[in-house]
């Protein structure tokens, strides 16, 4: 099963899906847990050239190109043989990122990033699960984490609304596969949700 995670900077995905991670592999089951942009080497070198440096560092078009290109590395050497040998893939991020960063919060890109899609990656989660956090909550959050990794979060608290609505509209569009989480309170109150809505998923699956 491949499962997603996705939200806007600070929403507390990062450690939902390690949390989750955790869990599954608890059941016994095998997991690999990995992030976008990155993921593999080749695309943890493009990571950097997207999440550090300057806001007008790149277009939102080359940004898109960057981030396929480091999917369709990720796809190819890490994620395809791990659910060809059966195992679990959670992601910190994927694909439904590019649609909301670049297809819609950053410009009106939405139909070249799925023509894109289609052409370079065509795979989608078997399931994704959109932590929903405050915008600004989720801002002082990720501003806190003084990683180094901040890029897109310096461009303000109006394009992490942008964001969130973004995901949002996303999961409407796509409810077979998007499910949103409720993102407040504390990371175990967060995690039981995404451990309810993953386990509804895997029982469905078998």
């Amino acid at each position: 099963m491949f499962i997603s995670l996705e939200g806007i900077d600070g929403s507390g995905k990062s450690t939902q899906a390690r949390l989750l991670a955790d869990h599954l592999r608890a059941s016994g089951r095998e997991v690999v847990l990995t992030r976008e942009p990155g993921g593999s080497p080749g695309a943890e070198e493009i990571r950097r050239l997207l999440v550090e440096g300057a806001g007008e560092r790149w277009s939102p078009g080359t940004e898109l190109l960057l981030f396929t290109a480091a999917r369709r590395d990720h796809l190819e050497r890490t994620i395809r043989p791990a659910l060809a040998r059966g195992a679990v893939v959670v992601s910190d991020r994927f694909a439904d990122s590019t649609r909301v960063y670049q297809g819609a919060a950053r410009a009106d890109l939405r139909a070249t990033v799925d023509r894109l899609h289609d052409l370079m990656i065509g795979v989608e989660p078997d399931l994704t699960l959109v932590i929903d956090a405050d915008p600004a909550v989720a801002l002082g959050r990720g501003k806190a984490r003084g990683a180094g990794e901040d890029r897109f979060e310096n461009m303000g608290l109006p394009f992490q609304a942008r964001l969130r609505a973004g995901f949002l509209a996303l999961a409407a569009e796509a409810p077979d596969r998007v499910r949103v989480v409720d993102g407040s309170g504390s990371a175990e109150d967060v995690a039981a949700r995404v451990r309810a809505a993953v386990g509804a998923a895997l029982a469905a699956a078998t």
